[in-house]
């Protein structure tokens, strides 16, 4: 039952093939199979099967929510739910229960779908492996000695482990397509505004994007046609979220479809810092394309080597301003002091991990007087650099492709010492963030150890319906064998 597809599991729901709460059931017995590797921060079974059990009621009744009833998503655990603790793999939130739904939970919760489980992150979402988390390292589902990336590692290997048909994750820099990359999965960035941010927990606020995460392309675009739309709660959530809606179901383009359709390629040149899987991916997906007859272009860009740079002024920076409302005082970790400056110091002290400390110090250092305008005002204009240069790409191409991340997953450790080497992790995939872009990861390969190898597709502001369909076709070639993960057995 597994092996299916959520929009199978739809059709076999429909149908009376099977019930959802036998559906939640197998994936219950597979997440259980899965347990070490640690994709869950809390799976609570007997509030799953409760709502399964709802969910059949009303079928049987023919009153259904939406097509997605009865279809189990696991939910990264930094966005807010009433119903489960929003911990966001920190002890400052350990026990925080969050007074409302987010917009995507209410969504989902109104279209009859079971949340299933919260998925493990690294610590407020700042990290590239989910080795920064509190409380567990998650494992990949090909090879538990690696890393699934980061920051939704939890949910990556939820359904890269097929522990789950579905999840959801948010991309601040790369957070849900590096790991989707890493555990051989379809990971999608929607538009910047495509998909409300209220009740996500703030790392970022103008580069955090929640979006699908799924074993294939059209179960991504069924996903995030429940999810998507114009929020009066969230002010960055722009009209066109609703002008431009996701199709529920993905044509592939035809060939006819294909020819001629202009797509830039960034492909490395060299094998410096790249796997020789992701340069031969690289090779198989330029052959692809030219077989097809799409014009494919080699482009160059001045502005996306200093990617990294620009990003880790401005997110840090909007962290710094964020994670201030985690004083001690209003909810969270309070630590036992009777001075109040002590209870504000010790409480972030003792409540969060280092690599968010890091990003505090440097967030709080590019924001100080006389540091200002040399970083955080400097690297605001060359976000909107980087913004018109996609612009500008897209007025001559429709896709450009190019390698979700330098290598495959690296081992649990490899890099953890080193905060750099880690930040290169997201070379490719910071630039589409600070231009708003939507942006999707294909698995398309694999190294010789079997870890999968993901291209990065991206389209012009809101065009996920073209981005998918384009990426549906690609698919149909390139399809991954998960046939060896379902006989894997963790310890």
């Amino acid at each position: 039952m597994i092996e299916k597809s959520a929009l199978e599991h739809s059709k076999a729901l429909e149908k009376g093939e099977y019930t959802a709460e036998e559906l939640v059931s197998s994936y219950l017995d597979r997440a259980k199979a899965c347990q070490p590797l640690e994709m869950f921060n809390d799976l609570d079974v007997d509030r799953i099967l409760e709502k399964a059990r709802a969910a059949d009621k009303r079928r049987k009744a023919g009153k259904a929510f939406s097509a997605m009833d009865g279809i189990p998503v696991a939910i990264k655990d930094n966005i807010c739910d009433t119903e489960e603790k929003t911990t966001c793999s920190s002890r400052f939130l350990e026990n925080y229960r969050s007074p409302y739904d987010a917009t995507v939970i209410e969504k989902l919760k109104a279209a009859g779908v079971i949340l299933f489980g919260r998925t493990n992150l690294d610590e407020f979402a700042m990290g590239s492996s989910t080795e920064n988390s509190a409380f567990r390292t998650t494992r990949n589902p090909y090879d538990p000695e690696r890393v699934p990336g980061g920051s939704s590692g939890g949910s990556a290997a939820a359904v890269g482990s097929m522990s789950a048909p579905l999840a959801l994750g948010s991309d601040t820099g790369g957070s849900i397509r590096q790991p989707a990359s890493f555990c051989g999965i379809v990971g999608m960035k929607p538009t910047y505004g495509k998909v409300s941010r209220y009740g996500l927990v703030a790392f970022a606020s103008s580069l955090d994007q929640i979006g699908p995460m799924a074993l294939n392309v059209e179960d991504a675009a069924f996903l995030l046609s429940h999810i998507e739309g114009k929020d009066a709660r969230d002010s960055t959530s722009h009209p066109y979220a609703d002008k431009y809606p996701t199709s529920g179901t993905v044509k592939p383009m035809t060939a006819k479809d294909l020819k001629g359709k202009k797509v830039g390629v960034f492909f490395p040149q060299s094998e410096a810092g790249f796997d020789e899987a992701v340069l031969k991916s690289c090779e198989d997906t330029r052959n692809w394309l030219e077989k097809q007859g799409c014009q494919v272009v080699n482009i160059e860009s001045r502005l996306w080597q200093y990617s990294i740079p620009i990003y880790y002024i401005l997110a840090t920076a909007e962290a710094s301003s964020n994670l201030a409302r985690f004083d001690g005082i209003r909810y969270g970790t309070r630590s036992k002091q009777a001075n109040l400056q002590e209870v504000y110091v010790r409480s972030r002290t003792e409540g969060f991990g280092p690599e968010v400390k890091r990003r505090i110090l440097l967030g709080t250092f590019v924001l100080s007087s006389g540091y200002y305008d040399a970083y955080y005002n400097s690297a605001q204009k060359a976000r909107r650099m980087i913004r018109a240069e996609y612009l500008d790409f897209f007025k001559d191409l429709d896709f450009i492709v190019q390698p979700t991340s330098p290598t495959t997953a690296f081992r649990i450790g490899e890099k953890a010492e080193n905060p750099i080497a880690m930040y290169q992790s997201d070379l490719m995939t910071i630039s589409v963030n600070l231009g708003g872009v939507p942006a999707l990861s294909l698995p398309l390969g694999a190294d010789s150890e079997g870890l999968p190898v993901g291209m990065q597709i991206t389209a012009a502001h809101f065009e996920e319906d073209k981005l998918f369909r384009f990426a549906a076709s690609l698919e149909k070639d390139f399809a991954p064998d998960r046939s060896a993960l379902l006989k894997k057995k963790y310890s």
